[in-house]
């Protein structure tokens, strides 16, 4: 699936919730679909859960 698509899909589903649901459906989906980008990445190896709890300075110590 390409990113184009997968962002169509995405606003769609931002879209519908927005129209049906009202601002709080917006914003729960919103962050609903966040967390699942983000679990996503995780999962095919492109994110690093040390990234988070990481501080930009560990990094210069290495």
């Amino acid at each position: 699936m390409s990113m184009a698509f997968a962002g169509l899909i995405a606003g769609l589903a931002l879209g519908f919730a927005g129209y049906f649901g009202g601002f709080g459906a917006f914003v729960l989906v919103a962050a609903l679909g966040a967390v699942g980008f983000l679990v996503g990445r995780f999962v095919d190896g492109d994110l690093d859960a040390g990234d988070f709890f990481r501080g930009r300075d560990s990094e210069r110590r290495r």
